[in-house]
């Protein structure tokens, strides 16, 4: 990657600031990809792979770490009723115009990325040409039972782990983070040990935790932050924009939590990575960026 440019800078938005990344030159032949972190609460590391598309097609990569996270302003002090999903949208318009891209980019959405995405596209903006939603929920109900129910396939001892921990409120004790994480190694990512980008993600998460605790919660599996009730399901119908759905073989977002993204998102296509979890961008990287990138290359 060293022979593509890449620079960074900061949107001014409301009274803080939004750190991006351009990698690759802005160019008026290739779509620019937006790349949307997920969490909500995340930073853009464990998904700065996609960057890597500028080399294979000469595409403009931008990531961002969304307000709260990474090097954006960190605002440990507020609470659930200022994470919203409208903040976030915002954040993402007043992006795309401070880049003036507003008329003509596609949006990858990774995770919670994927469902900010789209709330992004069934809005139907005019600039959206492309949309990738990578390992999305359509409903967060779907996602909890879900990740539940896999929760059920761990040895007894680390469930017992858990739900002492849950039930007691002790969900920073060390014993609990560590048995949420042989649920992370098994559906999150199975890289072994984790890709220095994807633990970079998580030990600041470890510093600061503010949006995902309040928006999701402690862990995958226990969501009970202003999230929990989110669904897009039955307005999906009102995306317009052509869609590429992937997800991986062994993730927590299983098919039955991604499948109203095919059954009602017009003409959506779906690939299943079948060596990855969560993260097929890190898991089966070159497939997984070969596939995004043929894909917008027919919206080019």
């Amino acid at each position: 990657m060293a022979d593509i440019p890449s620079r960074e800078g900061y949107l001014p938005f409301r009274d803080y600031r939004t750190w991006y990344r351009i990698t690759g030159p802005l160019s008026q032949k290739r779509l620019p990809l937006v790349v949307a972190h997920g969490g909500p609460g995340c930073t853009h590391d464990y998904v700065d792979s996609f960057k890597e598309i500028a080399a294979l097609d000469g595409r403009t990569v931008i990531h961002y770490d969304q307000l709260g996270n990474g090097n954006s302003t960190r605002l440990p002090e507020k609470g659930q009723d200022f994470w919203t999903v409208s903040l976030f949208l915002e954040e993402l318009d007043c992006l795309l115009a401070h880049l003036g891209i507003q008329d003509r980019y596609a949006l990858l959405g990774q995770s919670w990325g994927g469902m900010l995405g789209s709330e992004h596209a069934v809005r139907q903006p005019g600039g959206l040409k492309a949309l990738v939603i990578a390992n999305s929920p359509a409903n967060m109900k779907t996602w909890v039972a879900e990740a539940n129910r896999l929760r059920e396939e761990l040895p007894a001892e680390v469930q017992a782990t858990l739900l002492s921990h849950e039930e007691a409120g002790t969900l920073t004790a060390p014993e609990y983070i560590a048995a949420s994480r042989v649920f992370y190694d098994r559906h999150v990512c199975r890289m072994v040990p984790w890709p220095e980008e994807v633990a970079r993600t998580f030990a600041i998460m470890d510093e600061d935790n503010t949006v995902y605790r309040n928006m999701n919660g402690p862990t995958e599996f226990h969501v009970i932050g202003t999230m929990k009730d989110w669904t897009i399901e039955d307005r999906l119908h009102a995306i317009i924009a052509p869609t590429l759905l992937i997800s991986g073989r062994h993730d927590e977002a299983t098919p039955l939590v991604v499948r109203p993204y095919v059954e009602n998102v017009p003409g959506c296509r779906w690939v299943i990575f079948e060596e990855s979890a969560h993260m097929p961008h890190v898991e089966e990287r070159e497939l997984c960026l070969k596939t995004v990138s043929e894909f917008l290359r027919e919206f080019d």
